[in-house]
């Protein structure tokens, strides 16, 4: 059973012949075995993939097969890219797309079923630079705060879970998934240890050191908790015992950045900008950020240098006589 679970799903798009949707299902499954791609990857992947063979079929008049398809030209990528552009989509959108699609055609050329060359003929669309927003050390703190909600009409366990694994995402810089992904036994509690070893993108698992005073808050939590905590379990559960969704964290951030007067952009993933840009600002290692962080590539962790050279200018602009 844990094996079916594990494959993809066959395909079946309108747009496509049997023999082409069927190549799709095998790259997907080579995109995640081999590769090791994150879910969420495979499935912007297929979406964009799919997206391009319904503009084809549509494009053409027909149903897209793998010969056509391998026929492609590069005036038909350039007109699915044109149309994207006309609904708004980003240029960060457009480059996955073009990603995804030459991801398939590399595939298909591996498994001897033709050469799609117009891929290599289209540049990838530029994609401005956006910093990420952290929030400042005081308002990171005060998520954490269980004595924040305590105007609400929850329950006071449900507090603590919150309080709890927001302060994981900002003590700890982990990723909302990699927080409510975490089973009750690789929790230590208060005293008993000080790493935590989670598991991010591509099923990587890294070890993170984690505060005293966060687990703390997550054994405050554990001991109101109504619910059972298994040791193989989640350690953070929905109301009804289940597991925690995401979406509860991001809404009870909404609440709380009301609360606080803070702008849209302080969103959970918003806690982990801010773990990375304070422990840079106070002369941490950015090798040992790229570590704690979970990036396969430093370029991805020196995004956060040039957050702290914007602070640094913002503080020069404000304070020199003659800026």
């Amino acid at each position: 059973m844990a094996k079916a679970k594990a494959e993809v799903q066959p395909f079946e798009l309108t747009c496509a012949d049997e023999t082409l949707s069927l190549e799709m299902t095998r790259w997907l499954s080579h995109l995640r075995a081999e590769r090791r791609l994150s879910a969420k990857t495979l499935e912007a992947y297929a979406r964009d993939v799919r997206q391009c063979l319904v503009f084809l079929g549509e494009h053409w008049g027909t149903r897209v097969t793998l010969k056509r398809f391998a026929a492609l030209e590069a005036t038909d990528i350039r007109s699915f890219l044109a149309m994207r552009r006309a609904d708004d989509i980003g240029g960060r959108s457009l480059a996955r797309s073009l990603a995804g699609l030459r991801s398939f055609a590399r595939f298909l050329e591996r498994e001897g079923k033709g050469k799609v060359g117009a891929l290599s003929a289209i540049r990838a669309p530029k994609i401005g630079k956006s910093l990420p927003k952290p929030i400042q050390v005081a308002a990171a703190k005060r998520f954490a705060d269980a004595d924040e909600r305590a105007g609400e009409e929850r329950d006071p366990w449900i507090w603590a879970r919150d309080a709890a694994v927001m302060a994981l995402l900002y003590g700890s810089g982990l990723r909302i998934s990699e927080a409510l992904g975490l089973k009750r036994r690789e929790v230590p509690r208060p005293g008993e240890g000080d790493v935590i070893v989670v598991t991010g993108k591509g099923n990587k698992t890294r070890m993170v050191p984690v505060l005293q005073n966060v687990l703390e808050l997550v054994a405050e939590y554990a001991a109101i908790c109504p619910h059972p905590l298994p040791p193989e379990g989640p350690m953070f559960v929905g109301a009804r015992g289940g597991p925690l969704k995401a979406r509860i964290i991001q809404l009870t951030m909404e609440r709380l950045r009301g609360a606080l007067g803070l702008p849209d952009s302080a969103t959970p993933h918003a806690l982990r900008h801010s773990f990375a840009t304070h422990l840079l600002s106070r002369g941490g290692d950015l090798r040992a950020i790229q570590e704690l962080l979970g990036h396969a590539s430093l370029s991805t962790t020196q995004i956060y240098t040039g957050i702290d050279s914007e602070r640094l200018l913002e503080v020069y602009r404000n304070a020199h006589p003659r800026a």
